[in-house]
Parts: structure tokens; sequence; C-alpha cells
């Protein structure tokens, strides 16, 4: 697949070709949706902790005698049924994490990467540089890249061009960088656009080729 590699003013420059294996992989929409899954699921915390009949304060004795009073009988005012009794049947500390093959993974990521090329939402730029720290100069060449749709913004490694752009775009609501050890199948499903320099590109080819 050729597509066009555009500057930050949005013009065309040159072509590239993206690489079929990642670029043109067939679309497993089951698999992109057990990767999110997964990926939504490591990332609760599960520290959600109610307290059983064991842990809750008072009822350490037998609140009245077993036969004689025409009550029914009780063990403890810490039960259940209790007002300030113990929880049942309610949220313990836990791990959410779910597993998933490294290669699944990485065959996730082609799928969305996929998606995105047949979509034509993949950005490829020569250069991803600003001159300043400036979020209206970040902003300005969204706007002639991808108009009005969200982007992600793929960057190679942290150097200075890097620190420049992730400050730059940091403001922006519709726009998030990443480094693209990073990339993951949450943030490509879930922005429009996903912009990205030849150099990330090289590193795409070599991380899943």
């Amino acid at each position: 697949m050729e597509v066009d590699v555009l500057n930050m003013k949005g013009e065309k420059v040159s072509t590239v070709d993206l690489p079929a294996e990642i670029f043109e992989a067939s679309i497993n929409v089951d698999l992109m949706h057990q990767a999110y899954v997964r990926q939504m699921a490591n990332a609760r915390l599960g520290t959600h902790n109610t307290k059983t009949r064991g842990e809750v304060s008072g009822g350490g004795r037998k609140p009245w005698r077993q036969k004689g009073t025409g009550r029914a009988r009780q063990g403890s005012i810490r039960a259940a049924h209790w007002v300030g009794g113990g929880k049942i049947h309610t949220p313990k500390p836990r791990d959410y994490a779910q597993k998933m093959p490294r290669k699944m993974r990485q065959a996730a990521l082609r799928s969305a990467l996929s998606a995105k090329a047949a979509a034509a939402e993949l950005v490829v730029l020569d250069e991803l540089t600003l001159p300043e720290v400036k979020t209206k100069l970040m902003d300005a060449a969204l706007k002639k890249l991808v108009g009005e749709s969200s982007a992600l913004i793929l960057v190679p490694e942290k150097n200075a061009a890097y620190q420049v752009v992730e400050l730059s775009a940091r403001n922006l609501p519709d726009a998030k960088t990443l480094l693209v050890s990073y990339l993951n199948i949450r943030d490509l499903l879930g922005y429009d656009r996903v912009i990205l320099p030849v150099q990330a590109l090289e590193m795409i080819s070599a991380h899943l080729g």
C-alpha cells in the first residue's frame, strides 16, 4: 500500500510503501475486542472493599439467651440482617487482570492498523517538529493534517523534539501524543486519525513485522 508523505503544513512531499504484513493484514474484529477488553480490565484497580461480620466492630457477645425470651435466637448484633452488621456477597479486593499471549496482542495491533489504513485514517509525516512549545502552533498543524478529527500522534523516541510536541499537544482535548513503544489497542481505536512520522513507521515495522 502506497500512501502520501506530508509535511507539517499538510503538503505532499513524497510517498512511502506501508509494509503489507502490518497494514494489509486480515482484520480480526473479535481479536481486537478481546485485546481491548483485556486492556480495560487490566486498568481496573480492584481496591473496592466491604466489611464482613467478622470485620465490623461490636457484637462480641450473644445479645440475649438462647431460650425463654420469646424472641428469635440471635448470636450477634453484627449479623448481616442487623443495622450496622457486616455485609455478605459484596465486593472484596481482587485482581481483574486478564492474560493474552504476546502474539495475539501483536495480531490485534496489526488488525487495528490495517483497519486504519483501509479507511485512509493514517497520516504519514516526513518529520514531526515544532519551532517552539506553543499549543496554538500544534492546533494549527493538526487542523491542516486531520481537520476537526481527533488524532493520536505517535512519536518514535523521547528527545528534545518530542518534548516540544508533547507539551504543545498536552492541552488539546482531541489529541494525544504516544511513544511507539507504548502503542496499544485502546488508543488506536479511540482516535479518528493516527499521525506517525516516517521514523515511527520504521519502528512499528521492526516491532510488529
